[in-house]
């Protein structure tokens, strides 16, 4: 009762000089005694200022300042360095997030124990599992380590206490939201239980120089749970992705104050455990020794990595008045655009009443303008069932005036297509310099384009619409 009378003495509020009628706010007219001009405030708290107090450390010139305390040592995971900037900074605090079941626990575990080394000792506190659970899943994928200590705790002391008894260089805590402070009301990933449980790890891992990897959850819509101050505090943000009907699994960078964060770590997850990719291409791919007609190749970029991907079509005759289009692992709207670009520039008119089925091939998802060609010139090749020519690939955004618009990175993609033994490129114009023993054709638009399908059949009707008529 004393705390609340201080904290309402200390409010302000507003009394009339006539009668001494109080208030919350400020009223023109007193409405006791209805006199005007006589409500004022009074009880206005007294305005606190910091003193000046004792600095931790003298300020000097930023050239003086010694880098090396910041000097990143690797996980032993490439794919996660990459992505990383070249490995963990001491005293980093990294939050990992991603969808339940898409390996989150499983990267961690095979990070904590590649990273473990008798001067680098590293702590796994798993508030989900029992120790004996997180014990199964190392036996399963060999991460096994004698310097790796294992800890199954959710109360916030008791992970500080492990801190002091281990002295551990890398703590890993799966997750963030299960972790509570008994000093703090509200249930385990409350908002300020989670703002609590990460400002007080941020506090260890900056006195202690320890690096620190913190699991995240998210919410249905695929943002990370908790409050957006998380993010803010924690010095990288990873966020992992995947389709758990398939293997390959991506790390992405979405901040990041060690590195850039168009780097993008590529995984493959199976019953062994998850391995890294350092060329995920062939997952992309069908390989087959003639070409098939719906099919075509195209590159694109991964954060900085340039990746070959597969785009598949199939048309077939529909059988409701409602044409059916399907899509997966494709934007239906540019698949949609695509289509009307076709009908509309490339003159097929057998696609609007057909069912339409396009995918990627491997669970890559392809959302960015330059993959526009590719799904163009797949959709013809299925519409006119003529295959395209072995070993192209297409490059290149189509706009609804069916030209084809320059994508960055050209270069960088058309080198990628050459080590995998591609020789032949549809590209937009100008593409900068092209590697030795690669034809390279330049489109303006998508008359340009169709000219790589044969003359007789790109506008040739779908079988079973000639016997209709």
């Amino acid at each position: 009762m004393a705390t609340r009378t201080k904290s309402a003495k200390d409010r302000p509020s507003y009394r009339c000089t006539e009668c001494g009628w109080t208030t919350a706010k400020w009223l023109g007219r007193c409405p006791e005694c209805q006199a005007w001009g006589t409500v004022e405030e009074y009880g206005a708290p007294a305005v606190r200022t910091t003193a000046a107090g004792r600095v931790s450390a003298a300020a000097l010139p930023i050239g003086q300042v010694d880098a090396r305390q910041a000097t990143a040592r690797s996980t032993g995971v490439d794919e996660l360095d990459r992505v990383l900037g070249g490995g963990l900074v001491p005293g980093a605090v990294v939050l990992l997030a991603g969808e339940p079941g898409v390996g989150k626990s499983t990267l961690l575990l095979d990070v904590a124990a590649k990273a473990a080394r008798e001067e680098h000792r590293t702590l796994y506190v798993t508030g989900e599992e029992s120790a004996s659970q997180v014990r199964l899943r190392a036996d399963r994928i060999n991460a096994l380590n004698d310097h790796l200590y294992l800890a199954a705790e959710t109360d916030l002391s008791a992970v500080l206490g492990h801190l002091d008894a281990v002295k551990p260089s890398l703590l890993v805590l799966d997750s963030v939201q299960t972790v509570a402070s008994p000093e703090i009301d509200g249930a385990p990933g409350g908002m300020a239980q989670v703002r609590e449980v990460a400002g007080a790890l941020i506090r260890a891992s900056k006195e202690r120089g320890m690096a620190t990897l913190l699991v995240g959850h998210v919410t249905k819509d695929g943002a990370i749970a908790g409050p957006r101050l998380l993010e803010h505090l924690v010095d990288v943000v990873l966020s992992f992705e995947g389709d758990r009907h398939a293997r390959l699994r991506l790390v992405r960078g979405v901040k990041n104050r060690y590195g850039a964060t168009d780097e993008v770590g590529c995984f493959e997850l199976h019953d062994e455990g998850i391995t890294g990719l350092a060329d995920p291409s062939g997952l992309f791919l069908t390989r087959r020794d003639e070409p098939v007609p719906g099919t075509c190749l195209t590159v694109t970029l991964e954060g900085r990595r340039p990746l070959v991907a597969e785009v598949q079509a199939l048309t077939v005759d529909s059988q409701i008045p409602s044409p059916r289009r399907t899509t997966s692992g494709l934007e239906t709207s540019r698949v949609s655009m695509m289509l009307a670009v076709l009908e509309q520039r490339g003159r097929i008119s057998a696609l609007g009443k057909r069912d339409i089925y396009s995918a990627t091939v491997g669970g890559v998802k392809l959302s960015e303008p330059a993959a526009d060609l590719a799904i163009a010139l797949a959709l013809a090749s299925a519409a006119s069932d003529t295959p395209l020519p072995k070993n192209l690939v297409a490059i290149g955004e189509v706009g609804l005036a069916g030209e084809v618009r320059r994508v960055t990175g050209v270069q960088r993609r058309l080198a990628e297509a050459h080590r995998l033994g591609f020789t032949h490129a549809l590209v937009p114009s100008d593409p900068g310099k092209v590697p030795a023993g690669m034809k390279v054709t330049e489109v303006a638009d998508m008359g340009d384009a169709l000219r790589v399908l044969p003359r007789g059949r790109r506008t040739e009707a779908p079988r079973g619409e000639e016997e209709r008529r």
